[in-house]
């Protein structure tokens, strides 16, 4: 059992971004990585499809982050998006722990 003196410094260590990284920090608060996989047309050559994949911390359902780069793509870039694939997973997560009833040895 963590002790509230333990959990208060490490509290303070996440607000005062002392020893912890921005990333950390990030799946701390519920990010997790997401993964897109973005069908364009080529704006050269509009019969060729390309694919670019994109990664980033973000926050599911909604992926804010997400929806800025692809705001981002059509008002900027000429390709024209096909479609988008998008693949989530938080990073941290509760222990998966089972208890085993027995012990083995080997030699």
């Amino acid at each position: 059992m963590v002790s509230t003196a333990n959990s208060r410094a490490a509290s303070e260590d996440l607000k005062s971004g002392g020893f912890v990284s921005e990333d950390f920090k990030k799946q701390l608060l519920g990010y997790g990585l997401t993964t897109a996989e973005i069908l364009y047309r080529r704006p050269d050559r509009r019969w060729l499809l390309q694919s670019y994949v994109w990664q980033e911390l973000d926050l599911f359902p909604k992926f804010p982050k997400l929806q800025d780069f692809l705001a981002f793509w059509q008002e900027k870039l000429e390709g024209p998006l096909v479609s988008v694939t998008v693949a989530h997973s938080r990073l941290i997560r509760p222990a998966e722990l089972r208890a085993i009833n027995g012990e083995f040895r080997l030699h």
